[in-house]
């Protein structure tokens, strides 16, 4: 237990529906808030596939008041502006974003350039001279968002939104509370068409920051059992994903992606998400693969400073309970390589085209990440970061 004293567990209001009449409460949903231009954002395979596209949009009727396939890949900068005019120009009176994390950070990201202007440097979270981390206040009022996810990111719930700035070659985080989904409608025909390996990638990355919020510097009771649940649920669904529950198993890692992306907002995340989002967007690789390269490196490089915390770990995961922190680390990294190897991931960054000459400067892109405050051992310059990185090849 991480907090033994009072605490405070701060969750904001969420609806979830799943079934194949989502789309009706989605209606009703923006009827009772008096809603009815709804713009949906979703990537252009969504947006050519057709049939599960016209579901929703048949369902809308006169209330769409467009559709938007802007979404790339790390969200980049031009094609969230690019989406932002596109609310502007119709009108949009809400969004919906439709697919999976790309998606739901551009149309997250692109409802605040629509209510604060297009500087995106001036409004992402900066990193001062003294190693400070400092998110403008944008007090604008933002377009409601809904999510229909067909992937299972923890993007979903979130309300930060990291996008890929092209010129300056990194990540762009805007954090605004007020771009947070009011509600998620979880649709089987949405899920069935995606690519196995799209969700082995995003059930990859929450899985891995389960792990890392149950260790995290920062939690509470009802955080670490939301996150013991989601990664029972990951691991579990992960390793259904080739069998006759497939179609269950699917739905089951979107509730473990939900359940995670509510926690670790009380939990923070590591070193392990700090490093999948410097090398994901440099070297052009999913976050959800690059954890889990680095995720058993990390837990080793953290045993010491969250010792007890790795029980939790272990007891989620089914394992016996270890001697000694050590003992408890190597037996969850065993345990995942072995999970991660029976879905085909790699075992080393250089097997996904990262070149370990790249270190030093993926490194300190990793101590300007926010996440990397929660690690339990803290990291104290990018010459540590390197020293872990360098089992990684």
């Amino acid at each position: 237990m991480k907090v033994k004293g009072s605490f405070l567990h701060d969750e904001p209001a969420l609806r979830v529906s799943f079934g194949w009449d989502v789309h009706g409460n989605l209606i009703k949903d923006m009827d009772r808030a008096g809603l009815s231009r709804a713009v949906v954002v979703c990537g252009r395979s969504l947006a050519k596939s057709g049939s599960e596209l016209e579901l929703l949009r048949e369902a809308l009727g006169p209330r769409l008041a467009g559709i938007h396939p802007g979404a790339r890949p790390h969200s980049p900068v031009p094609q969230v502006i690019e989406t932002s005019r596109f609310l502007r120009d119709a009108g949009a009176d809400a969004v919906i974003a439709v697919g999976g994390g790309s998606a739901i950070v551009t149309a997250r990201a692109a409802s605040i350039l629509l209510a604060e202007g297009e500087d995106v440097a001036a409004l992402a979270t900066s990193v001062t001279a003294e190693g400070r981390m400092i998110s403008p206040r944008l007090m604008a009022p933002k377009l409601p968002q809904f999510v229909i996810p067909t992937t299972p990111t923890t993007a979903i719930v979130k309300a930060g939104s990291a996008i890929y700035d092209e010129v300056a070659d990194k990540r762009r985080a805007l954090f605004d509370p007020k771009t947070r989904s009011q509600a998620v409608y979880v649709h089987p025909a949405l899920l069935a068409p995606v690519p196995k390996q799209v969700f082995v990638s995003a059930g990859l990355n929450t899985l891995c920051m389960a792990v890392e919020g149950l260790i995290a510097t920062k939690g509470d009771p009802l955080a670490d059992a939301q996150l013991t649940h989601a990664l029972r649920l990951a691991a579990d669904g992960l390793a259904q994903l080739n069998g006759p529950e497939a179609g269950q198993a699917r739905a089951d890692l979107i509730f473990a992606a939900i359940l995670c992306g509510r926690a670790t907002d009380s939990t923070n995340g590591g070193l392990t998400t700090a490093l999948g989002h410097a090398i994901g967007v440099r070297h052009h690789v999913e976050n959800g693969i690059v954890n889990a390269v680095v995720l058993p490196s990390v837990i080793e490089f953290n045993a010491d400073a969250a010792a007890s915390d790795l029980h939790k770990v272990e007891r989620a995961l089914g394992l016996a309970r270890a001697g000694s922190a050590r003992e408890s680390a190597l037996a969850i990294g065993r345990h995942l390589v072995a999970l991660f190897d029976a879905l085909g991931v790699p075992r080393t960054l250089g097997e996904l085209g990262v070149p370990a000459e790249a270190r030093p400067e993926l490194a300190q892109l990793v101590t300007e990440d926010w996440f990397l405050r929660g690690n339990p051992r803290p990291v104290r310059d990018a010459t540590e970061v390197e020293r872990v990185m360098t089992t990684l090849w």
